[in-house]
């Protein structure tokens, strides 16, 4: 009798296995479902993107002695890009900042020594992640639409974001780092469990790291 009841348990495991794996590619699938419905049209090249006032350009590893990886770099020149072709009037670069360390720094240090003017670069070191950086470049620098700059594997998160939060954005993405399949990969397939991670963020409404309303943007548009 043991045995045969032991035998049962067989195909019930089985059964729970599966629909444990359904509910579980679920939960992956349907976010990824999501970022990608709604930010459907909203990427597009250099050329054909609607200029807006502002490029938010969000941050990556930027190295010990204060130069920009390679994702970075690239991201930095889509930014450049859009402004030579008359897109944006202004940069917010957003990312991770202490006292040793800031990738806002480095951004901008790329962006002036590549013929960008430093009053129309703004510093936000307080981006932690993609869903600061963008809770805080609308409420605390007042931004209402920019484009969003990133690899193009990021963007669409970054765009539902803005979209979840108010913030009118269109996206333009690099690719010129795909050379690196390995790498590309990687980030492709960690997008999946940012999203979960977006869900959350927007559904709570997350309070970032926040302050004082900063009109930096502003007067570097003015200017």
């Amino acid at each position: 009798m043991a045995g045969r009841r032991i035998a049962g348990l067989g195909p019930a495991i089985a059964r729970l296995t599966v629909i444990g794996g359904l509910l579980g590619a679920t939960v992956v699938v349907a976010p990824a479902w999501y970022v990608r419905a709604v930010t459907e049209g909203r990427m597009a090249s250099v050329d054909e993107v609607p200029a807006q006032p502002v490029a938010l350009v969000l941050g990556a590893e930027v190295y010990a002695d204060g130069q920009p990886s390679r994702y970075l770099r690239a991201r930095l020149d889509v930014a450049r890009e859009l402004f030579a072709a008359g897109k944006v009037r202004a940069f917010l670069v957003s990312g991770d900042g202490t006292r040793h360390y800031s990738e806002t720094d480095g951004m901008r240090d790329y962006l002036i020594e590549h013929g960008v003017p430093a009053d129309r670069i703004v510093g936000d070191h307080s981006g932690f992640d993609t869903y600061d950086s963008c809770v805080r470049a609308k409420r605390i620098f007042g931004v209402s639409s920019a484009i969003v700059v990133s690899q193009t594997y990021h963007l669409p998160r970054a765009l539902a974001i803005c979209r979840a939060i108010g913030l009118d954005a269109w996206g333009v993405g690099d690719e010129s780092v795909k050379t690196n399949e390995e790498m590309w990969s990687y980030g492709t397939v960690r997008e999946l469990g940012a999203n979960l991670k977006m869900v959350w963020d927007v559904l709570s409404r997350r309070a970032p790291v926040l302050g004082a309303p900063d009109d930096s943007v502003q007067r570097a548009l003015r200017d």
